[in-house]
């Protein structure tokens, strides 16, 4: 069968898989079960479990994974002797963060200006689209050549690390010849793209103390150790007078070497207002794939409304640091933990908690799988070349999987290209980049399979 009948068949299928993703973004899958409730996530879980069970997937089941939550496993055998081939993607979605920032509701797939706006629809509810969409195609062009496996995770937005551990405790589960990743994202869109490098992370929290209780600022003020001054200087040790990242004996000087990224193109997705600088030095592709990064994610302090005129005895900070590939996500950790310390002022009591992990990763970009997807991409993408890229994100599972199975040969691919605005208000995902992504999918396994 023609490459032309397999995007025919996809283009076909587009209608039907909207109303799929209209679906499965309705549930409000967010794994912090603190925030949302359990039902949704198992409800979203059931509902993947169910539509492997239609493509004629056999063995699907619903893990239940240390850390609390479930992911969706199947398995599709494909011709004798094939290769297998493990599709990944996740149905855990983040917060909607500030519901009254989005154009319409962040559960509810909305169509507007030829995107599909919807909390997940690209990271990563539209990649298990995806998957479903290619497979769709090969099966009614001449069949799926090769044997598959589909984890659809269910935390890796939180880091909690259940589907790592689970995979650990059954290697023979996810072993496979070739690891799609359904979780990156195009450069632009337009430009297929494969990441072949991620940051790891790791997530502390900090908290600082120096009374027994509030004081009255009039009264103590100016004497008084403020708990919160504390945290802040212990927060801007963490930063150069220009913005970079500098955590006591962590390496932040390594450059990149592939696809760039000019300032010009990344403030305008990053929305950078007029006259903001950008933050660090070297280029935008060293300091968000090849550098360490620390973001503060939240601060538990009073808030401007109804604050009280009080110095304050406690604090805390949620800090991540993200950590490039060659780094040691704990031995950084350590650092992070160290540097806090060390720069905690005015003796006060300072503690630190890890709350998640996860290790940066490298691809082989030598493997035949990536002459496959290339030869994939420039058919599903007429008049492109592959680009390779780095992500500045983590996907804990990737180094999990390589350490597993060092001969697999893993390659990262997906929807979350810049207009995307994934993590932020208003995530959206472009319907033409799903249709050009499950083509190129599926091209990749028949190539991949005759290799």
């Amino acid at each position: 069968m023609s490459s032309n009948s397999v995007a025919e068949t996809v283009a076909a299928l587009l209608p039907g898989a909207k109303a799929e993703l209209t679906e499965l973004v309705a549930f409000k899958s967010v794994a912090d079960f603190t925030q949302f409730p359990r039902s949704e996530s198992e409800a979203a879980a059931n509902w993947i479990a169910d539509a492997l069970r239609v493509e004629g997937f056999v063995d699907v089941d619903l893990l239940d994974t240390p850390d609390g939550t479930q992911s969706v496993y199947g398995y599709l055998p494909g011709p004798e002797g094939a290769k297998t081939v493990l599709l990944y993607a996740h149905y855990d979605v983040q917060p909607p963060l500030d519901e009254a920032g989005w154009t319409s509701p962040p559960f509810e797939l909305t169509e507007r200006d030829g995107r599909w706006y919807g909390r997940g629809a690209a990271d990563c509810k539209g990649g298990f689209l995806m998957h479903l969409l290619a497979l769709r195609a090969l099966k009614v062009n001449g069949g799926v050549p090769v044997n598959v496996k589909v984890i659809v995770e269910g935390s890796e937005e939180q880091g909690t690390g259940g589907l790592e551990r689970y995979a650990e405790e059954h290697p023979d589960l996810l072993a496979a010849d070739g690891i799609v990743i359904g979780d990156a994202g195009n450069f632009r869109v337009g430009l297929p793209t494969v990441t072949t490098t991620l940051r790891g992370m790791t997530l502390v929290r900090v908290r600082t103390e120096t009374l027994a209780g509030n004081l009255h600022s009039g009264q103590f003020g100016g004497a008084a150790p403020d708990a919160l001054a504390a945290l802040i200087r212990v927060l801007d040790s963490l930063r150069a007078e220009d913005g970079a990242t500098t955590v006591d004996g962590l390496d932040a000087a390594a450059r990149w070497d592939g696809l760039e990224y000019t300032e010009e193109q990344f403030r305008t997705e990053a929305k950078v207002l007029d006259k903001v600088s950008l933050i660090g030095s070297g280029s935008v592709a060293d300091r968000i794939w090849a550098r360490p990064a620390i973001t503060v994610l939240g601060i538990d302090c009073p808030p401007v409304l109804g604050a009280t005129p009080s110095v304050q005895s406690s604090a805390r900070a949620l800090i991540s640091l993200r950590v490039p590939p060659g780094v040691d996500a704990a031995e950084a950790t350590k650092l992070l933990q160290a540097h806090i310390e060390a720069h905690t002022p005015w003796g006060a009591r300072i503690s630190t908690e890890q709350i998640g992990q996860g290790q940066a990763f490298r691809a082989d970009t030598s493997s035949p799988a990536y002459a496959a997807m290339a030869g994939a991409m420039a058919v599903a993408y007429p008049g492109e070349t592959m680009q390779y890229a780095g992500q500045g994100g983590s996907i804990p599972l990737c180094n999990t999987l390589a350490r597993l199975y060092p001969q697999a040969e893993i390659l990262l691919i997906g929807l979350s290209e810049p207009e995307a605005q994934i993590h932020a208000v208003n995530e959206s995902v472009s319907p033409a980049e799903l249709e050009r992504l499950s083509v190129a999918e599926a091209l990749f396994l028949r190539k991949y399979a005759a290799v």
